[in-house]
């Protein structure tokens, strides 16, 4: 067994689309039943379990085809769908949103129903857009009712990429100063960044063992999925504020 995903190996689109997939798949929320495949599985089984994902991989399809990056799991196209920015950035939404539905739409059925060319002007190629705009959580979401709605908020907090920084490690304990979402009753935003407490390795697993502290991280799903470069945390937060605010828009109208 490796002891994380830091020793996977070459091929940095397939580690990190790897590290990124591991928690939601493992809580059993995201992609087929694939055990410990994501964390130890060779570089071809990893090719392999990520045309699974019903989600993700539609996105990294199209956005190979619509950037001319042949590969949908070169690092470029995974960084970009996980974290926003980057190689999908200058896609246009239209063009983007008609062809991942045009793949989408037939698996969805009509429990989806809400996958209609409406939606376009939400539409990025990235896991933002996609937790936000195709998961159906928002629409759980009350207007007016804040205090009803702990459930769909904590999901979609949970399954956003969020961006943090290490304040403290003890042992395997990290914490990690970061924003929540928040929802007011009529707009989606996040909260000033508060202190979460974190594992650092899970089911005998850790995506970054020797976090320390200063590191900026990501979460996904209540684990630490990887280091953050400036960069990478100006991409994430400008894609999640964008995102927050034209899926508030849509909330507002209806």
């Amino acid at each position: 067994m490796r002891a994380s995903a830091d020793c996977r190996g070459p091929e940095p689109g397939t580690e990190m689309f790897a590290r990124y997939a591991y928690a939601p798949n493992a809580l059993g929320y995201c992609g087929p039943p694939l055990g410990a495949t994501l964390r130890d599985g060779s570089r071809e089984q990893l090719r392999r379990a990520a045309t699974r994902f019903s989600g993700a991989w539609p996105y990294l399809r199209v956005l190979s085809a619509l950037t001319g990056i042949t590969d949908p799991l070169d690092v470029r196209l995974v960084e970009s769908y996980w974290l926003g920015g980057g190689a999908g950035a200058a896609v246009e939404p239209k063009e983007f949103f008609d062809k991942l539905l045009a793949i989408i739409g037939p698996q969805a059925g009509r429990y989806w129903s809400h996958l209609t060319p409406d939606l376009a002007g939400e539409a990025a190629g990235n896991h933002c857009f996609h937790v936000f705009g195709v998961y159906p959580w928002t629409r759980f979401l009350r207007r007016g009712r804040s205090d009803l709605d702990e459930h769909p908020l904590n999901v979609l907090d949970n399954c956003r990429i969020t961006w943090g920084t290490v304040i403290s490690r003890a042992g395997d304990d990290v914490e990690v100063s970061c924003r929540k979402l928040v929802w007011d009753g009529r707009s989606l935003m996040l909260s000033e960044p508060t202190a979460r407490v974190l594992d650092v390795w899970a089911d005998g697993y850790s995506a970054v063992p020797d976090v320390a502290i200063g590191d900026e991280v990501a979460v996904h799903w209540g684990r630490v999925c990887g280091r953050l470069l400036p960069e990478q945390v100006r991409s994430l937060a400008a894609s999640t504020d964008r995102q927050l605010t034209v899926t508030s828009q849509r909330l507002a109208r209806t």
